[in-house]
């Protein structure tokens, strides 16, 4: 078989599990690509280090130009995270013929319109299949198989990190300090985990799916998102007794030609596709025009669920499949006229909200009033009574409410603070 030369740059988790399968399954990659895909060169910062695969002499270095300036390796695995110097060296390696595969989605989330009109400008071409749930092909499918439909909307789990913290919570009764020293010691979280807990991670897929399916051309940060560092297992426990389960939950759907998006803890009902996705695993409900509703699930990261999406890409781009889809889908252009993200206050759901609340006759009237009177309709309503018999004793409310806009829950939320009856802050979670 002819050979096509393929170089990694960056030998960290995924990159050596990229590694493995193109030294161990050399056979399987060649059968599935009609060639062989040949590892010539391997780019690492340190070439002392120790590896957890054997590499053949003469395929490490630490010298970018040995890729650069060979002609002959024209497909390039770039799997260094962050932004720089991941978008320079992408840039260089566009400049010098090579077509990109990459697993960075912070870099797409930024930099995508830059990147792919450069690669469209220079005839080379970027896959990217391993940047959103790792081992769940939802790229492929979102981006070939489904394109006999508008998609209407997306809903997913896609961050494993905070799927398993929020399992562990719920399971133990743990808290999220707690549970999240576990995940770090367990390797599921990073030692500063913040873009994940914070719903950056998530936001930022959501961006790559949201750009994919609608062609939203907008910057990530503008995507309303609020993280699980400040989940409480209350929250957790009166889902549970009210039939729900929480998960951080990644939104975009199509309304009046714009597109509704969000982050969130959300409760979904019991039973559910989503509600029952446990530990680190990924899922993504995605629902079509014509097709209907599809459900993937599967890992959504580590080594080599993330390594099998990175090989898949290079087989595909070996074979020639990746630079006609590149071309034909026109990602980040805009030729596709892109869609505008919708005004988030205009968004209709319904609503969770707990709260903690003095003790005393009348305070029930004063939060339903303030509720009816910005049109937020009650569907459900739990309160304890208190065991303390002293006055100022305050006590746990819990209101389920009908569909509602976004808008009328924010100015409810804001009036309650001028309340003397309501002790903290309410919390509010979407409901699906």
């Amino acid at each position: 078989m002819e050979k096509t030369k393929v170089a990694i740059i960056g030998l960290g988790t995924v990159g050596t599990g990229v590694a493995k399968l193109l030294l161990d399954h050399g056979d399987r990659t060649a059968r599935h690509a009609g060639r062989i895909p040949w590892l010539e060169k391997i780019v690492v910062r340190d070439l002392s280090k120790t590896r957890d695969v054997e590499i053949p002499e003469g395929v490490l270095t630490d010298n970018l130009e040995d890729v650069i300036q060979d002609p002959e390796i024209t497909v390039v695995a770039q799997l260094i995270g962050g932004i720089e110097p991941a978008r320079s060296i992408m840039l260089q390696l566009l400049e010098a013929g090579k077509d990109i595969i990459t697993a960075n989605k912070a870099l797409l989330a930024v930099y995508g319109p830059e990147l792919f009109d450069k690669a469209r400008q220079l005839k080379r071409c970027i896959a990217f299949e391993a940047s959103v749930a790792g081992g769940i092909p939802i790229i492929t499918n979102i981006g070939q198989c489904l394109t006999a439909n508008q998609i209407t909307s997306l809903r997913g789990i896609l961050n494993g990190t905070c799927n398993f913290i929020i399992t562990e919570m719920q399971n133990s009764g743990a808290a999220f300090s707690d549970v999240l020293k576990e995940a770090q010691r367990l390797g599921y979280a990073e030692a500063d985990p913040t873009l994940d807990v914070n719903g950056a991670d998530t936001a930022q897929k959501l961006s790559i799916l949201s750009q994919l399916a609608f062609g939203v051309r907008g910057n990530w940060e503008d995507i309303p998102c609020k993280g699980i560092n400040d989940l409480n297992i209350a929250d957790i426990r009166y889902a549970d007794r009210l039939g729900y389960r929480i998960k951080l939950l990644a939104i975009a759907k199509l309304v009046d030609n714009e597109v509704e998006m969000s982050v969130s803890p959300t409760l979904i009902s019991k039973g559910t596709p989503l509600a029952e996705v446990q530990d680190v695993f990924n899922a993504i409900r995605v629902r079509g025009d014509t097709v209907g509703p599809v459900f993937y699930h599967g890992q959504g990261a580590g080594q080599m669920p993330t390594a099998s999406a990175v090989v898949a890409d290079i087989i595909d781009t070996v074979v020639g499949r990746s630079q006609i889809t590149f071309n034909n889908l026109e990602l980040w252009s805009e030729r596709n006229r892109p869609r505008s993200m919708a005004d988030a206050g205009q968004s209709i759901n319904r609503y969770y909200l707990r709260m903690q609340v003095v003790d005393q006759p009348g305070v029930m009237a004063e939060i339903t009033g303030i509720l009816g009177n910005n049109g937020v309709s009650i569907a459900s309503i739990i309160q304890h009574k208190s065991e303390n018999k002293d006055s100022s004793a305050t006590v746990p409310l819990v209101i389920m409410s009908h569909e509602t806009m976004q808008s009328a829950i924010d100015k409810s939320v804001d009036q309650f603070k001028d309340s003397k009856s309501i002790e903290s802050k309410a919390v509010v979670l979407k409901v699906i």
